[in-house]
Protein backbone atom coordinates (compact mmCIF):
# COMPACT_ATOMS: atom_id res chain seq x y z
CA UNK A 1 0.00 0.00 0.00
CA UNK A 2 1.15 3.53 -0.66
CA UNK A 3 1.43 6.03 2.06
CA UNK A 4 -0.25 9.40 1.85
CA UNK A 5 3.01 11.26 1.17
CA UNK A 6 3.68 9.22 -1.97
CA UNK A 7 0.11 9.70 -3.19
CA UNK A 8 0.36 13.46 -2.59
CA UNK A 9 3.69 13.63 -4.45
CA UNK A 10 2.36 11.63 -7.41
CA UNK A 11 -0.77 13.76 -7.50
CA UNK A 12 1.41 16.89 -7.59
CA UNK A 13 3.57 15.51 -10.41
CA UNK A 14 0.55 14.39 -12.44
CA UNK A 15 -1.16 17.73 -11.86
CA UNK A 16 1.92 19.55 -13.14
CA UNK A 17 2.09 17.31 -16.21
CA UNK A 18 -1.58 17.86 -17.01
CA UNK A 19 -1.27 21.61 -16.45
CA UNK A 20 1.83 21.96 -18.62
CA UNK A 21 0.31 19.72 -21.32
CA UNK A 22 -2.76 21.94 -21.45
CA UNK A 23 -0.55 25.03 -21.76
CA UNK A 24 1.48 23.47 -24.56
CA UNK A 25 -1.66 22.31 -26.40
CA UNK A 26 -3.25 25.75 -26.08
CA UNK A 27 -0.11 27.47 -27.39
CA UNK A 28 0.11 25.06 -30.32
CA UNK A 29 -3.56 25.53 -31.26
CA UNK A 30 -3.24 29.32 -31.00
CA UNK A 31 -0.11 29.37 -33.17
CA UNK A 32 -1.63 27.00 -35.71
CA UNK A 33 -4.81 29.10 -35.98
CA UNK A 34 -2.84 32.34 -36.30
CA UNK A 35 -0.71 30.79 -39.04
CA UNK A 36 -3.75 29.67 -41.00
CA UNK A 37 -5.35 33.08 -40.67
CA UNK A 38 -2.23 34.78 -41.99
CA UNK A 39 -2.13 32.41 -44.97
CA UNK A 40 -5.78 33.20 -45.77
CA UNK A 41 -5.08 36.95 -45.49
CA UNK A 42 -2.14 36.66 -47.88
CA UNK A 43 -4.23 34.64 -50.33
CA UNK A 44 -7.00 37.25 -50.20
CA UNK A 45 -4.50 40.06 -50.90
CA UNK A 46 -2.97 38.07 -53.77
CA UNK A 47 -6.36 37.45 -55.38
CA UNK A 48 -7.50 41.06 -54.90
CA UNK A 49 -4.40 42.23 -56.77
CA UNK A 50 -4.82 39.62 -59.51
CA UNK A 51 -8.51 40.35 -60.03
CA UNK A 52 -7.85 44.10 -60.01
CA UNK A 53 -5.15 43.67 -62.64
CA UNK A 54 -7.53 41.58 -64.75
CA UNK A 55 -10.23 44.25 -64.51
CA UNK A 56 -7.79 47.02 -65.54
CA UNK A 57 -6.48 45.09 -68.54
CA UNK A 58 -9.95 44.03 -69.67
CA UNK A 59 -11.31 47.56 -69.38
CA UNK A 60 -8.56 48.82 -71.69
CA UNK A 61 -9.21 46.05 -74.20
CA UNK A 62 -12.98 46.52 -74.08
CA UNK A 63 -12.68 50.21 -74.82
CA UNK A 64 -10.22 49.48 -77.62
CA UNK A 65 -12.44 46.75 -79.08
CA UNK A 66 -15.41 49.11 -79.42
CA UNK A 67 -13.58 51.22 -81.99
CA UNK A 68 -10.94 48.95 -83.50
CA UNK A 69 -10.45 45.56 -85.10
CA UNK A 70 -7.85 43.23 -83.63
CA UNK A 71 -4.90 44.11 -85.82
CA UNK A 72 -2.27 42.96 -83.33
CA UNK A 73 -3.26 39.65 -81.72
CA UNK A 74 -0.48 39.96 -79.15
CA UNK A 75 -2.50 42.85 -77.69
CA UNK A 76 -4.73 40.31 -75.89
CA UNK A 77 -1.88 38.12 -74.57
CA UNK A 78 -1.65 39.89 -71.18
CA UNK A 79 -5.30 39.05 -70.48
CA UNK A 80 -4.80 35.42 -71.49
CA UNK A 81 -1.87 35.29 -69.09
CA UNK A 82 -4.04 36.76 -66.33
CA UNK A 83 -6.78 34.21 -67.02
CA UNK A 84 -4.24 31.42 -66.65
CA UNK A 85 -3.03 32.91 -63.36
CA UNK A 86 -6.68 33.10 -62.25
CA UNK A 87 -7.06 29.45 -63.23
CA UNK A 88 -4.36 28.53 -60.69
CA UNK A 89 -6.18 29.86 -57.64
CA UNK A 90 -9.73 31.03 -58.33
CA UNK A 91 -13.03 29.28 -57.89
CA UNK A 92 -14.76 27.84 -60.95
CA UNK A 93 -17.28 30.70 -60.87
CA UNK A 94 -14.58 33.39 -61.04
CA UNK A 95 -12.72 31.55 -63.80
CA UNK A 96 -15.90 31.09 -65.84
CA UNK A 97 -16.70 34.80 -65.61
CA UNK A 98 -13.14 35.74 -66.58
CA UNK A 99 -13.44 33.52 -69.64
CA UNK A 100 -16.81 35.12 -70.47
CA UNK A 101 -15.24 38.58 -70.35
CA UNK A 102 -12.44 37.47 -72.66
CA UNK A 103 -14.95 35.89 -75.03
CA UNK A 104 -16.88 39.17 -75.14
CA UNK A 105 -13.73 41.18 -75.84
CA UNK A 106 -12.71 38.81 -78.64
CA UNK A 107 -16.19 38.88 -80.19
CA UNK A 108 -16.25 42.67 -80.05
CA UNK A 109 -12.88 42.92 -81.82
CA UNK A 110 -14.32 40.88 -84.70
CA UNK A 111 -17.61 42.80 -84.78
CA UNK A 112 -18.27 46.12 -86.51
CA UNK A 113 -17.00 49.15 -84.60
CA UNK A 114 -19.55 50.84 -82.39
CA UNK A 115 -20.74 54.36 -82.99
CA UNK A 116 -20.58 56.89 -80.18
CA UNK A 117 -24.33 56.51 -79.65
CA UNK A 118 -24.00 52.71 -79.44
CA UNK A 119 -21.19 53.10 -76.87
CA UNK A 120 -23.38 55.47 -74.89
CA UNK A 121 -26.26 52.97 -74.87
CA UNK A 122 -23.92 50.14 -73.92
CA UNK A 123 -22.56 52.19 -71.02
CA UNK A 124 -26.11 52.76 -69.79
CA UNK A 125 -27.28 49.19 -70.16
CA UNK A 126 -24.68 46.92 -68.61
CA UNK A 127 -21.19 46.69 -67.25
CA UNK A 128 -19.39 43.88 -69.11
CA UNK A 129 -17.27 43.20 -66.03
CA UNK A 130 -20.13 43.19 -63.51
CA UNK A 131 -20.55 39.41 -63.35
CA UNK A 132 -16.79 38.91 -62.94
CA UNK A 133 -16.76 41.48 -60.12
CA UNK A 134 -19.70 39.81 -58.40
CA UNK A 135 -18.15 36.34 -58.60
CA UNK A 136 -14.82 37.70 -57.32
CA UNK A 137 -16.49 39.52 -54.43
CA UNK A 138 -18.45 36.39 -53.43
CA UNK A 139 -15.27 34.31 -53.45
CA UNK A 140 -13.31 36.85 -51.39
CA UNK A 141 -16.18 37.23 -48.90
CA UNK A 142 -16.28 33.45 -48.48
CA UNK A 143 -12.54 33.46 -47.79
CA UNK A 144 -12.92 36.31 -45.28
CA UNK A 145 -15.54 34.20 -43.52
CA UNK A 146 -12.81 31.66 -42.76
CA UNK A 147 -10.87 34.24 -40.73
Amino acid sequence: MMDSATISAMAGVLGSLVGSSATIATAWITQNTAGRRELVRKEIRKREMLYGEFICECTKLLMDSFGHALEEPDKILPVWALINRIRLCASNAVLAEAQNVMRRITEQYFSPNLTLEEMRELARSADPLEAFGAASRAELNMMRGRL
